[in-house]
């Protein structure tokens, strides 16, 4: 047993990362919408590339706003293609902006955050792995929540971002029975 779940290794953003957000409930859609966008840049590359790289993707996409950045035409992505500090991959960011105007039309029928938690039936699934060779990367549930964003548009989904998303957003607990966030995320409370 271990006090930690090990993937976040003792990178010190990584570590912190692990022990204040990953896996605790977001129930913000606008927070939701950059959590999927930025599991999306991710694809191909590791989390803490990503991570290192948040704030400069914070910036450049006008601090996840998604009424802005639905409004972005072909120069502004031109512009953040220019970005250093950003992953530059024009696929990518022109996913961002549609997912942009898909999630402002989500948000205004039934919100973003209700649409999204209702693939684990509005509550966090409790997992109890022991270790991580345990953990799934795919699940039916992110099988289904990615189903459910294609078909209305969505890029950069796949069922292995979606499960890294929900495990992230804390829709479900991974982290592994030994690790000190594991209790803590478990209590009723932990659920939101």
């Amino acid at each position: 047993m271990t006090d930690r779940c090990p993937w976040c290794g003792t990178d010190p953003l990584y570590v912190a990362y692990h022990d204040a957000e990953w896996g605790v409930p977001e129930r913000d859609g606008r927070a939701l919408w950059e959590k999927l966008v930025l599991d999306g840049f991710q694809a191909g590359l590791s989390w803490i590339t990503i991570l290192r790289k948040r704030e400069a993707f914070r910036a450049e996409f006008d601090g996840f706003d998604p009424e802005r950045v639905a409004g972005w035409d072909m120069a502004r992505i031109d512009r953040a293609l220019r970005n250093p500090g950003i992953v530059r991959h024009r696929g990518k960011i022109e996913s961002a902006v549609r997912g942009a105007r898909l999630f402002l039309e989500i948000e205004s029928r039934n919100g973003f955050a209700p649409f999204l938690w209702s693939f684990v039936g509005g509550q966090p699934i409790q997992n109890r792995f022991a270790a991580m060779a345990q953990v799934p990367t795919a699940t039916p549930e992110s099988a289904a929540m990615s189903r459910a964003l294609k078909q209305r548009g969505f890029n950069f989904c796949g069922p292995v971002i979606t499960y890294a998303f929900m495990q992230a957003t804390g829709m479900v607990n991974d982290h592994i029975v030994g690790c000190h966030r594991h209790a803590a995320l478990s209590r009723p409370q932990a659920a939101g």
